[in-house]
């Protein structure tokens, strides 16, 4: 009966803590406030340039309240690769990205490129942010 008393407690705590988790990452999801000028040049044909405010949306770029909400998905949209990492000689083309700005609250200024399976992965992830793009 003790055991089972205290295998209820454990559950309502785990859920408890799930709902407490949930809760604060909609919470940053819905609290991401961005200020960004996104570049981007596609190896053929003219730079582009879009700008993106996040809570609101606002700003030139395309689908600007699902840009918002996938950069407050993401953990830290903007890292650079890792240097100890092993990364494909792939490349994925000319196409170079700029990223500039604010991103809650942290001074942004990353540059993304395709010169490498690394650093297609990071471009992928960011994808949205570069409409005129491959």
């Amino acid at each position: 009966m003790r055991l089972a008393g205290v295998a209820v407690a454990v559950a309502l705590l785990a859920a408890g803590c799930a709902r407490l988790e949930s809760s604060s990452s909609g919470e940053r999801a819905a609290a991401a406030p961005a200020k960004l000028v996104i570049e981007v040049s596609p190896g053929a044909g003219p730079d582009r340039i879009w700008t993106l405010s996040c809570t609101p949306p606002a700003g030139t770029l395309p689908r600007r309240a699902q840009a918002c909400a996938r950069l407050a998905r993401l953990s830290d949209p903007f890292a650079p690769t890792p240097t100890n990492v092993a990364c494909s000689e792939v490349y994925g083309g000319p196409q170079v990205g700029q990223v500039r700005g604010t991103f809650r609250g942290r001074r942004v200024r990353a540059s993304f490129n395709r010169t490498n399976g690394c650093e297609i992965a990071r471009w992928n992830r960011v994808a949205f942010l570069f409409p005129s793009a491959p």
